[in-house]
């Protein structure tokens, strides 16, 4: 009996929709074809498709793979090209059913290597019950001398979170995910870099820390971490789920996280928070554009797979407007045109409609082979500002040296 193995990335929704979407295609199409996925968080997922060589050997046919991890794969020959499946047997609506900004960091020499599975850029998180309530409206005003609302900027979040910091009742002001694993510390540097103006890489390409931004960003994210900011205690344990989750129990007010979380927040049935969810752009700093990111999760074929016809026609099946709608009612993030505008959704998640707009300033990382080796440096100069006094500018120089040595 055949059976195709998914290589799944950790969280609750993308589980239950995947299984979902599996006994729907069965039920259509039933044969003997078994499927095993196999859930694993981001470090591990990871290591089995790169480090194992996983999409390579023959362990995986499917797998999900971030646009993090897409040059990269490329560059190694580990994802089958899916150009001649999507001629032979297009997708519902063809390549036109997702957004440009969905379908190009996953495209080399003219040839397609995904197709968009979970989106969702980062954006402010808020919980519309204490925003909107008249008691903490009248109370800020009272101490601050203006009226409570969304941050726009990095010196307005700081007030914000302080305020609704109130940890004898189990509330902070806001949560991040400072655990080290070559991520979410590494996309919130980006963030507080663009914030000022700032840049990541050259007009080359090359990726360049050191400049008075990179320096005012750095300090300011040591800052999040090492006064009393309205932090969550757990913030530097956690990874995005787990800030996201923390969300949806109602222990913070707002947090910077991925669109996909405040929608998971506001229809989930376990949520604290069901129903009391909005979202806004990410602060900034005075002067410049408030910037988004967008990173997102591919459906991928592997090159090592030996059932490749089978798992692009379950994927093919996957990416159709009805499964893609099912994905964002269970707590994902639609990439669908159609799922963006569907009148159902939007009902359900009324921040819906801002998806399209947060779009349209989200930046991209850059496309290198070695970004995950240049993340995970990042990411260790960022857990070296949270727990050294090190001089913020030495320990950018000293990540420019060591990412110096990967190119």
């Amino acid at each position: 009996m055949a059976k195709l193995r998914f290589a799944v990335r950790k969280f609750d929704p993308f589980e239950r929709a995947l299984a979902d979407t599996w006994s729907r295609y069965q039920t259509l199409y039933p044969s003997d074809t078994e499927i095993e996925f196999v859930p694993m968080d981001l470090e591990e997922l990871y290591t089995a498709l790169f480090q194992k060589k996983g999409l390579q050997n023959g362990t995986w046919d499917i797998a999900h793979v971030n646009t993090d991890w897409i040059t990269e794969a490329y560059e190694t020959g580990s994802l089958q090209p899916l150009d001649q499946y999507l001629i032979n047997k297009p997708p519902q609506g063809g390549t036109n059913a997702w957004a440009p900004s969905l379908m190009e960091l996953q495209r080399f020499d003219g040839k397609l290597y995904g197709l968009p599975f979970h989106d969702g850029p980062e954006c402010l998180v808020v919980r519309k019950d204490l925003f909107e309530a008249a008691t903490e409206k009248e109370q800020f005003l009272k101490q601050y001398g203006r009226e409570l609302r969304a941050p726009q900027t990095w010196s307005e979040f700081l007030e914000v979170a302080s305020f609704f910091h109130r940890p004898a009742q189990g509330l902070y002001g806001t949560v991040f995910g400072g655990y080290p694993d070559g991520h979410n510390a590494v996309f919130d540097f980006c963030m507080q870099l663009w914030a000022r103006g700032g840049e990541l890489t050259t007009g080359t390409g090359h990726v360049s820390l050191v400049s008075p931004a990179a320096i005012e960003a750095l300090d300011f994210y040591r800052k999040l971490f090492r006064e009393p900011c309205g932090l969550h205690p757990r913030s530097l344990d956690y990874e995005s789920v787990q800030a996201g989750r923390a969300f949806a129990r109602g222990e913070v007010a707002m947090m910077v996280n991925w669109f996909g979380f405040a929608s998971w927040a506001h229809i989930d049935n376990a949520s604290a928070v069901k129903g009391q969810v909005d979202i806004a752009p990410i602060p900034t700093c005075e002067g410049f554009t408030a910037p988004s990111l967008n990173v997102y999760w591919l459906y991928t074929i592997a090159e090592g797979s030996t059932q490749k016809d089978s798992a692009y026609d379950f994927l093919r099946f996957a990416v159709q407007a009805e499964q893609d709608k099912q994905l964002t009612l269970t707590g994902g993030v639609g990439c669908r045109r159609t799922t963006w505008t569907d009148v159902d959704i939007n009902n359900r998640i009324p921040f819906y409609s801002k998806l399209e707009q947060l779009h349209e300033t989200a930046r991209t990382l850059p496309r290198l082979r070695n970004w995950a080796a240049v993340a995970h440096g990042i990411d260790h100069m960022v857990n070296q500002a949270i727990h050294t006094d090190t001089d913020s500018k030495v320990l950018l120089q000293a990540a420019q040296q060591q990412i110096n040595k990967l190119t």
